[in-house]
């Protein structure tokens, strides 16, 4: 049912069929539908009557007997593309990158490791460059990191009062949606975002415009390269991606930039500690098989990591919402 379900949404967000109905500002028929969505009738109609068994669309009968369709809230809210809440973009990138990973799910199973090999032809010991393949590919990504913050951003940089850290850097910040976040709550910070030279040229044209004075970019690897140092370092979704071994070495380098009495932020969907749950996060670490050298993780496992790089007092807060935050210090 899950494959079908999915399946369905994917299907409609490509075609438009939220778009088009949000456009009209009125109800549509199928046949009206399929016009403007280039599509054929009789697979429009079925199409039209799934998403309305899954709630996504209200029907209105008419005295003929023409069922007319219009968007629940719901639909308009997230699966327009002109909505400041927009998932098509994320929805865009399950359908055609994670989800041909996912076709291989039992091989990564077996392997332990992750298949962007078979699914994509290309080599995945560089992850990023994996990740990054093409142009598109990286815009796509940068979209999908867009839409979740905007939908989770404020929840995991308000879970901690980060009004004392002046000095933000934000490694791995892609689109700069969460230094929006961090700037729009606290208006006395600055926030770098640290990034790779062709995502951080992909933000400035895209997503960062120049009326953002308190944001700025900051080229480089952070596995590689200098970190400046700063009151507060930002690394959301980014541990996830990496074996343990590499999270210590990356949060160690961190560490020793940090200025004292800084801190870093942890910004991750974390398991229950005995691993029971949310089922959403146990397949978000399947996903991170398919497609990563890491996994996600319980409170206590960051903790560690963060521990063993030298951080102390680690505190969790947890938003209600899928991405939660855990903040290690750096004493003074």
């Amino acid at each position: 049912v899950c494959f079908f379900l999915v399946n369905t949404v994917f299907t409609a967000c490509e075609l438009g069929v939220f778009d088009v109905l949000h456009g009209a500002q009125r109800p549509l028929s199928a046949e009206q539908l399929s016009r403007q969505l280039e599509a054929s009738v009789d697979g429009t109609e079925r199409l039209l009557a799934a998403c309305s068994g899954l709630q996504l669309l209200h029907t209105h009968r008419q005295e003929d007997g023409t069922v007319l369709y219009s968007n629940t809230e719901q639909a308009s809210t997230y699966l327009t593309r002109s909505s400041p809440l927009s998932l098509c973009q994320s929805i865009q990138y399950y359908s055609r990158t994670i989800y041909l990973c996912w076709h291989h799910l039992t091989d990564a199973v077996r392997e332990g490791r992750n298949q962007y090999e078979k699914a994509f032809g290309v080599s995945s010991q560089d992850l990023f460059e994996a990740l990054y393949r093409s142009d598109e590919e990286m815009v796509k990504f940068m979209q999908l990191m867009n839409s979740v913050w905007n939908i989770c951003g404020r929840d995991v940089v308000t879970a901690f009062d980060l009004s004392p850290f002046k000095v933000i850097y934000d490694l791995g910040g892609c689109s700069g949606a969460l230094a929006k976040h961090c700037t729009s709550a606290y208006p006395e910070c600055t926030v770098t975002i640290f990034d790779l030279p062709k995502v951080v040229q992909t933000s400035r044209e895209h997503f960062v415009t120049a009326a953002e004075q308190r944001i700025s970019f900051h080229e480089g690897d952070f596995f590689k390269d200098h970190l400046p140092e700063a009151d507060l370092y930002i690394l959301a979704r980014i541990l996830h991606d990496w074996t343990d071994e590499r999270c210590i070495e990356l949060l160690t380098r961190v560490y020793h930039a940090c200025k004292p009495g800084g801190a870093v932020l942890v910004v991750e969907a974390l398991l229950h500690e005995d691993g029971s749950g949310p089922l959403t996060v146990q397949f978000y670490s399947l996903n991170m098989l398919v497609q990563t050298e890491g996994r996600e993780r319980t409170a206590a496992q960051y903790a560690a990591l963060l521990a063993a790089a030298g951080f102390t007092d680690v505190q969790e807060r947890r938003t209600g919402k899928i991405y939660d935050a855990v903040l290690g210090r750096k004493e003074a």
